[in-house]
């Protein structure tokens, strides 16, 4: 036997309870073991019968050297193809501070707003950052990527439609091909009409509902649109679009030529490409439309004591409210990305920004001017940052020497384009010149830099010069050393609780550790450097990892293949309910278009399948919570003929194992549909069962959840979906790169890998955990929500339970009861924060309650510091009850409590500061001080604020 010691597991470090905790949570559960613990959740049906068939567990040091090994397969060649993705100089001060900072990226997203006043503040300055350069009045908090905002823009241009005959979205064809692809998928479910041609006012037909075009265009001109638009809106048509945010500081902003959205992808402010994301798409339109904008917007209120105070305002989970009436499916955003982008404007200040856009513009200039000294043709008469130079039968030459050089153009027939971003330098010119100099046997002397130099003017068209001003408010002017800038993200960041302070027990939410060693390759310029149309020689470390991760979650969730285009969850929703479309299609069946939904649902499943252009139908619940079986039976029996589909959750929405599962299935299957199971409760399945053992057809996993990718205050978010055999061939595909096959859907988001640089996350996860570490943690995750059950359960009514009385990993707790005394369930969620916790969910799936999930991550003493401060609440509660305090004047409707109001000169409260501020003895060490005192929703949605106001412009509203 050998003496030497093992090394220690990861596994052990992901786990917060230790052995002995474990030991004392079973026993005060009453059980044995974990494993009887499990024996009395999971049904003995559908628990797996062997061990996860998966690589043996890494450690932490083993794997960073392995992936390592697997990044340096990728070939980071400088890029110059451009169409949407371009190389960016990230400045340090965001990267370690934000994009590397804990305290940035464990954030949730911000719905309990007293403790989220920093990434607020941050996503109002992107706001303003997207209404200022686009010159329209609302901006929303960001979307998921350029091609999906398009598709969003289309739908919301189509609902909004004055002539409710017109179907004809009209694209101009000198778009991004990705963005084309996504709207033909989008446009599919709704029956538009996508007209896709060199657009001019002679194609503003009657029939057209709207039009899209890029701006500069997808091939780097730069096209007047203002005749257009203003023939488009004589004929009661809107016009959409895309915009490069970078041009805008030079060029005229859409909204001041006409343009009712505009749309694009603030990647280039200080977001590395990584492979096609996460980037945070914008979305601005007039202030018309403010109701009718998808996703969130960060608008600007008041606070209990009458300061200045930020939340998410109008519709921002309206599709939870809506349902299948709902504008969008749209739940994840890109917050932390945003935020970036954001953080990278504030940084360099609206001079800043024009330097670095007019260095790009110059350099461009230079390379036209030098390249047609040697002889060549440049095609674009106007430009920002694109050129393109016929080839004729020298293409391959160039091409050849361009890879000898380890330079990336793109290529179309003949013609060579090369777009110029903030990374170029002087040198990278010379060297391209080089190249094209040498495929005409000519050399650098042939090139005239000092005339061209001297010479430059502008290829902007003269009459599309911005005039206009942008980024004047203080935050942009203010902060461009990095030691202001340091304090100021410090300062945003003071405001916010993440996962650093403690616990998040969001039932559905999963917020779970997001390891270090998970995090640490995703900066590495061998992952973040590479754009995601680069050939395919030189993308093999990424094409390894997507092909590891393949497998091992195919593995764990006994599915044929995955995809991993989706880049959020309610995308998995959608992508996975049209390759189920694509499916019954193949076969003839045309006709199935109802899709069956228990009532205990997420609001995105019925906004997910109506988006997919699916009729919801209903199916009920028992007083237990489960889905009504007998309901089922019914309603696909009386849809049979038309039916394509059942949504279920599991384990429920509810957090129990439902039992009749498989039979489930198998009454959809009998009745001709699929079944798609949304993966939102996947860390309940792990190692335990899986969606293919169950009998579903298709799952969306959130990676963002299970499988450890931050929620980043917000987003990003993935969402790749598995699926049985029968539905591979229809995964999606991609225009501009290959990823599926001829039956494949077309796209749903703009890169053919989705978020691909944060996929790493979920691969660092799985094989530093293995198959036995994966399964203990979900072991772990059903053992830490069962013990805050029976510590909970005395104090508060537990809704639902399996029939041996247990919860899977997550339970809800019933505070309708306090209504009685004026106590609402917000009032406790607030509370909560005086304690210096996040609220669990409140509210969803039913009203008046509060859902927990406590994740394997938390160990058992944060675990009963939660515990031990909802029970000091419900007696608080108590006291209101027993008629002891003021139902007005008590700590519950005054949470929560800031450091300004406690430490104030005057206090008027019945009640004692100690215990506003101080109610438990952890506090004196932990406490978290919530920023501003409860947010007025309502004043917030009748004054909407969505940008940085002045001062003067705040008061006056």
């Amino acid at each position: 036997m050998s003496n030497i010691h093992f090394q220690e597991k990861f596994e052990d470090r992901h786990n917060g309870p230790r052995s002995v905790e474990t030991r004392e949570m079973l026993e005060f559960l009453g059980v044995d073991s974990l494993d009887q613990l499990i024996e009395q959740t999971v049904p003995a049906q559908i628990r797996a019968k062997q061990a996860l068939q998966l690589p043996a567990a890494l450690s932490e040091v083993a794997y960073l050297k392995r992936v390592k090994q697997i990044a340096e397969k990728n070939k980071v060649f400088k890029s110059y193809i451009g169409q949407g993705y371009f190389d960016v100089i990230l400045p340090g001060v965001i990267q370690r501070n934000v994009f590397e900072n804990p305290g940035w990226y464990t954030q949730y997203t911000p719905y309990q707003a007293e403790i989220a006043q920093g990434r607020l503040q941050a996503l109002l300055n992107f706001q303003t950052v997207i209404c200022d350069l686009t010159g329209l009045e609302i901006a929303n908090a960001s979307l998921l990527d350029e091609a999906t905002a398009a598709a969003e823009g289309m739908f919301m241009l189509y609902s909004a439609r004055k002539n409710k005959a017109a179907n004809v979205f009209l694209v101009s064809e000198n778009a991004y091909p990705q963005t084309i692809d996504v709207l033909r998928t989008r446009a599919l479910s709704f029956g538009i009409e996508l007209r896709i041609e060199a657009i001019s006012e002679d194609s503003l037909t009657d029939d057209v509902f709207a039009a899209f075009v890029q701006y500069p265009a997808a091939d780097g001109s730069i096209i007047d649109y203002k005749a257009f638009t203003a023939a488009a809106h004589a004929k009661n048509i809107t016009v959409c679009a895309a915009a490069d945010l970078m041009s805008l500081t030079l060029l005229t902003p859409p909204g001041e030529w006409g343009a009712d959205v505009v749309v694009g992808n603030s990647q280039r402010f200080g977001v590395p490409m990584g492979f096609g994301g996460p980037h945070a798409a914008f979305f601005a339109t007039k202030d018309a439309f403010k109701r009718n904008i998808p996703g969130r917007i960060i608008g600007v209120t008041t606070d209990s004591n009458g300061n200045y105070a930020l939340r998410m305002a109008l519709q921002t989970r309206e599709q939870h409210i809506r349902r299948d009436k709902a504008s969008s499916n749209i739940c994840t955003a890109q917050a932390l990305l945003a935020i970036m982008a954001s953080f990278y404007a504030v940084y360099h200040g609206p001079q800043g920004i024009k330097n670095i856009a007019s260095r790009i513009h110059d350099l461009a200039q230079l390379l036209d001017q030098a390249v047609q000294q040697l002889g060549y043709t440049q095609l674009n008469k106007n430009y920002f940052d694109t050129v393109r130079f016929e080839l004729g039968g020298e293409v391959a030459g160039l091409k050849s020497e361009a890879l000898n050089n380890e330079m990336n153009f793109n290529y179309v027939g003949s013609v060579v384009g090369i777009s110029i971003d903030e990374s170029t330098t002087y040198e990278d010119i010379l060297t391209i010149v080089k190249v094209f100099a040498k495929v005409k046997a000519k050399n650098l002397a042939d090139v005239d830099f000092e005339s061209i130099e001297a010479s430059l003017t502008s290829a902007l068209p003269a009459d599309l010069v911005r005039t206009s001003d942008y980024l004047t408010h203080p935050v942009f002017n203010s902060y461009h050393s990095e030691s202001e800038m340091l304090r100021y993200i410090k300062s945003l960041e003071a405001k916010d609780l993440s996962l650093c302070h403690s616990m998040i027990p969001l039932g559905s939410c999963t917020m779970k550790l997001n390891a270090t060693a998970e995090m640490t390759p995703v900066t590495w310029a061998n992952f973040g450097g590479l754009h995601p149309f680069a050939p395919a020689d030189q993308t093999s470390g990424y094409m390894q990892l997507i092909g590891e991760l393949n497998d091992w979650l195919s593995e764990i969730t006994g599915f044929a293949k995955m995809s991993f285009q989706p880049n959020s969850g309610a995308q998995g929703e959608y992508a996975g309910l049209m390759v189920i479309r694509a499916y019954h299609e193949s076969r003839g069946d045309h006709n199935r278009n109802i899709c069956l939904i228990p009532a205990s649902a997420h609001g995105t499943n019925p906004a997910s399948a109506s988006m997919a252009g699916l009729k919801v139908v209903v199916v009920k619940c028992d007083d237990r919570g489960n889905i009504d079986v007998e309901d089922l039976k019914v309603k696909a029996a009386e849809h049979a003929a038309n039916l394509n589909s059942f949504m279920v959750t599991y384990p429920s929405t509810h957090g129990v194992f439902e039992e009749p599962i498989i039979e489930i299935c198998e009454i959809i299957h009998a009745n001709g549909g699929q079944v798609y199971m949304d993966g939102a409760n996947m860390n309940a399945q792990v190692g335990l069962t899986s969606p293919g053992r169950i009998g579903a057809d298709v799952c969306h996993l959130n990676l963002h959840k299970t499988f450890c990718i931050p929620h980043g205050g917000g987003g990003p978010g993935m969402g790749p979906i598995g699926v049985a055999a029968h539905l591979v061939p229809f995964l999606p595909n991609h225009e501009v790169v290959e990823v599926s096959g001829e039956e494949g859907i077309t796209a749903v988001s703009a890169a053919p890998f989705g978020s691909a640089s944060i996929l790493i996350i979920s691969h660092a996860y799985i094989a530093m955990m293995g198959g036995d570490g994966l399964t203990n943690a979900t072991k772990t995750a059903i053992l830490n929500a069962n013990y805050i059950k029976a510590r909970l359960e005395n104090h508060y009514p537990v809704l639902y339970s399996g029939v041996n009385g247990r919860c899977a990993h997550e339970m809800i707790l019933d505070c309708r009861a306090y209504k009685n005394v004026g106590v609402e369930v917000a009032d406790i969620a607030k509370r909560l924060m005086d304690y210096s916790f996040h609220a669990p969910t409140v509210s969803f799936p039913v009203a008046g309650t509060l859902m927990v999930e406590p994740t394997e991550s938390e160990s058992k003493a944060e675990l009963d510091r939660f515990c031990d401060a909802l029970i000091a609440i419900r007696q608080e509660v108590a006291a209101v009850e027993a008629g002891d305090v003021d139902q007005a004047d008590n700590v519950l409707k005054n949470a929560p409590h800031t450091a300004s109001v406690v430490t104030a000169d005057e206090w008027t409260r019945s009640y004692s500061r100690q215990t506003a501020a101080y109610p438990l003895a952890y506090l004196k060490d932990r406490k978290f001080w919530p920023s501003v005192g409860r947010v007025n929703d309502s004043q917030g949605d009748r004054t909407l604020i969505c940008s940085c106001p002045s001062i003067e412009e705040y008061a006056e509203a």
